[in-house]
């Protein structure tokens, strides 16, 4: 994972993202990564698939 964090408390995940943060442009050239989980991600009995980015 990139630039994510989760966990889980009192029955809620908590995803964490630095937005400070960047990883390049995407394959496209269209926007700026900033987050990724890479495809999903099993946290606990849930998957999670999360993608941040903005646009230059």
């Amino acid at each position: 994972m990139k630039n994510v964090q989760i966990e889980t408390k009192d029955g809620k995940m908590i995803i964490t993202v630095d937005l400070s943060l960047d990883f390049g442009l995407s394959k496209s050239g269209k926007t700026i990564i900033v987050a990724s989980t890479e495809g999903n991600q099993k946290h606990d009995d849930v998957v999670v698939g999360l993608n941040v980015y903005k646009y230059p």
